[in-house]
């Protein structure tokens, strides 16, 4: 599995959200500038996380985003899935025993799908706030 620049510049953006509060509003040129991302590109990243309902949006001027929960209920699992689609580790698995033929007769699934499930658990276990709490200095 292989985090895209889409996957880990969002949970960049949720991670530089959770820094700033509930109560503030960032203009997307200011996150853009602070995170070193295209403007362009984190456009399209922020129209996925506000349509999903992981940050409100109010554009014009005044405008920005923010968090809509406390950091404590974003995983980073979820942030991912919603970016990447999928956390599944090798094709067979990414979209469930149907899509593979030989899902009735292969040894090697089940190891890929605990696999499968090791990642998730450990993406799912991770919360904003955790992150936040592992790097005091930015905040």
């Amino acid at each position: 599995m292989i985090v895209s620049t889409k996957g880990r510049y969002a949970l960049r953006v949720m991670v530089y959200l959770a820094q700033h509060g509930d109560e503030e509003r960032i203009p997307l040129k200011e996150i853009a500038e602070s995170e070193g991302i295209s403007q362009k590109y984190l456009e399209s990243i922020m129209t996925v996380l506000s349509k999903a309902g992981f940050v409100d949006a109010v554009h014009g001027k005044g405008g920005g985003y923010r968090l809509n929960r406390p950091v404590e209920s974003y995983t980073v699992g979820a942030i991912l899935k919603l970016t990447e689609g999928s956390l599944a580790t090798v094709s067979c698995t990414s979209q469930g025993p149907a899509a593979c033929a030989r899902s009735t007769c292969c040894q090697t699934l089940p190891m890929w799908e605990r696999l499968d499930k090791m990642v998730d658990d450990f993406f799912e276990g991770i919360t904003l706030a955790d992150l936040l709490a592992e790097n005091p200095a930015t905040l």
